[in-house]
């Protein structure tokens, strides 16, 4: 029943105030103008304010931006209507270069930096390239930047395309173990209908499960730039709950979106059952397959138990073939199976570093790498 879904829950702006980690997606919609497809200059400059006072808060921000293709193909002068494949990749050429510019400035006014990075759909499902997103977007967190994503259209074709933003931020969010996304689109929330066509459409404050019934709320996108609509937000949703992240569907034409929803401003909220490093270490666990072992000693052993990462001054062998990022099962001296975890090199280099101390890997190596063999993030007792 619809009203299950209605179970008193944190509202969107408990889920706001209390995020530590927290991706926003913003859609052309919202940040370019229909009619001229020119920047919304002022909007722009109220959500970076906002972002800024999330991060004077404390929390780490990601946003998830769209715009590229709709303010570059304004810059080209093409005209309204369906664009071909080469011209939404030359507008997305384009404009990201403007966009960049655009939030670099904005961000400045706060003395914020901004990063941008473009994805594309095998950035978050092949390993290695997953693990490289992952450790990217993490050190420029930890480094206080504002990391700036979208598509990378400029490459993107329709076989290999996320085709809308709401299902990238969402893939994002799960990467970053983000305990929040938030999606600024044209509507308040979810409804049991299109308030826009049905005024008896009640709205859903707070969804704590993705029911078939869910899904049969959603509609199909209004005409405009927005290539999303209810649809691809519910699987987003669907997305983000499932790897522990919790996300808000919120108004986000008005100015600064995000003190709106922190102000109590209506939203609706979709509730993770668990936390996301918990997911993670579910997906670690059961959801790859392994294609290598590492041996480790007693000491590390101990170390693993009292939740330390893995060093290479406590494995004793390695086997199978293994790239960065590939599951490997973690065995004692004994051959028990003991962690699963995801390398942080390959084979090769794996056996290269056995039993050195993690000052000694660059010299081993010729390289810098990661002090762990298998971070503790990136691991889980069996």
């Amino acid at each position: 029943m619809v009203t299950e879904t209605k179970d008193i829950g944190l509202s969107a702006a408990e889920h706001l105030r209390s995020a530590k980690r927290i991706v926003v997606k913003i859609g052309s919609a919202l940040l370019v103008d229909d009619e001229t497809g020119r920047l919304r200059a002022e909007w722009l400059h109220a959500l970076t304010d906002d972002v800024a006072a999330l991060i004077e808060r404390g929390a780490e921000v990601v946003l998830v931006s769209s715009g590229a293709i709709a303010v570059g193909r304004n810059h080209l002068g093409l005209p309204q209507g369906k664009l071909r494949l080469e011209e939404k990749q030359a507008s997305a050429a384009t404009g990201q270069i403007i966009l960049a510019h655009a939030y670099q400035e904005a961000l400045a006014r706060h003395k914020i930096t901004v990063s941008q990075i473009l994805l594309t759909l095998g950035d978050t499902e092949e390993r290695r390239r997953h693990l490289n997103a992952r450790n990217t977007l993490t050190t420029l967190l930890k480094l206080g930047a504002v990391p700036v994503i979208n598509e990378n259209d400029t490459v993107a074709t329709s076989e290999i395309r996320f085709g809308d933003n709401d299902r990238l931020a969402a893939r994002v969010g799960a990467m970053i173990d983000a305990d929040l996304l938030v999606l600024l689109s044209d509507i308040d929330g979810l409804y049991t209908a299109d308030p826009k066509r049905d005024p008896s459409a009640q709205f859903l404050p707070v969804i704590k499960e993705i029911t078939p019934e869910i899904d049969a709320m959603a509609g199909e996108a209004l005409p405009g730039y927005s290539s999303g609509g209810m649809i691809t937000k519910i699987a987003a949703a669907k997305i983000a709950v499932g790897a522990g992240c919790n996300m808000i569907i919120a108004n986000g034409h008005q100015l600064n979106p995000l003190a709106n929803v922190m102000e109590g401003k209506r939203a609706s909220v979709f509730e993770a059952s668990i936390e996301p490093k918990t997911a993670r270490k579910r997906y670690i666990a059961g959801s790859l397959q392994p294609l290598g072992t590492v041996i480790v000693d007693n000491g590390a052993l101990k170390a693993l138990q009292n939740g330390k990462s893995l060093l290479p001054a406590g494995v004793t062998a390695v086997e199978g073939k293994f790239q960065r990022g590939d599951s490997v099962v973690i065995k004692s001296l004994d051959g028990r199976e003991i962690a699963r975890g995801l390398a942080a090199y390959s084979n090769g280099d794996a056996r290269k570093i056995i039993g050195l101390k993690s000052s000694e890997i660059e010299q081993r190596l010729g390289y810098l790498g990661r002090e762990e063999l298998i971070h503790r993030d990136d691991l889980v007792l069996i």
